[in-house]
């Protein structure tokens, strides 16, 4: 584990706190005659080499690593769509982590053992953060569909899906406020949001509209609550 970790934390130091944002368009834009894209993989060799403190015993692991993120980063880029940005994000994210456990297990060979899945308590957190999500904006959705109100279609007026991301957020942290048996936080969060759809209501003058976004957002906070009471009885 503790060799992962310096892996891990080399890899976040190269693609997380070493790449600015005009690196990664200039790679985007100039692909394999990207100079940032080669410079990025010596911060990467870098990295490596310092979290292992030079030395010699792992080079082979360091050429895998660094070569293989090479294959990946190049693969993404020439794969890369603006419809696709965010799935290529984080399959690019898995892959590097998954050569990053191998190359660990090369070193310190290690046993996965896949029978904490079945842990009691780990299949109720996760059955809860599943309901908390998706099933409850599902339920949600369903339930007060009938008032939506029409509303115009302008895609400039908002995010698409922003709305359904966010009751999703606010129910995991509901969740999480409970759970860890911080209620007083689920007010800040509540009157957090009230301040800011304070305008959006203010400036529709449609009480349709705010009894609408009233009853979604005590129906979102109670099925998140609910949630977590029941996850705190049963475990």
């Amino acid at each position: 584990m503790a060799l992962f970790l310096k892996f891990l934390l080399a890899h976040f130091i190269g693609d997380f706190c070493f790449q600015p944002g005009s690196w990664v368009k200039d790679k985007e834009q100039h692909k394999l005659k990207s100079t940032k894209l080669y410079i990025h993989l010596v911060i990467h060799l870098a990295a490596l080499l310092a979290v292992l403190g030079f030395d010699s015993h792992y080079w082979l692991g360091i050429v895998t690593i660094v070569f293989t993120h090479f294959i990946i980063d190049v693969f993404k880029i020439y794969a890369q769509k603006d419809d696709n940005k965010q799935l290529l994000f984080f399959a690019d994210q898995i892959l590097h982590i998954l050569i990053l456990l191998a190359v660990a297990h090369f070193y310190q060979p290690f046993d996965m053992d896949m029978s904490i899945l079945m842990n009691d308590t780990l299949l109720i957190l996760l059955t809860s953060l599943v309901f908390v999500t998706y099933v409850s904006a599902v339920l949600i959705k369903v339930t007060i569909s009938k008032w939506a109100p029409v509303t115009d279609n302008d895609n400039h007026s908002s995010l698409e899906k922003a709305g359904r991301f966010i009751g999703i957020l606010e129910r995991l942290f509901v969740f999480g406020f409970i759970v860890t048996n911080h209620w007083e936080a689920i007010g800040f969060l509540l009157a957090a949001k009230s301040v800011f759809r304070f305008g959006d209501l203010k400036d529709a003058h449609d009480r349709k509209l705010t009894e609408y976004i009233l009853i979604g957002t005590l129906l979102s906070f109670g099925l998140a609550i609910v949630a977590g009471l029941a996850y705190s009885y049963l475990t």
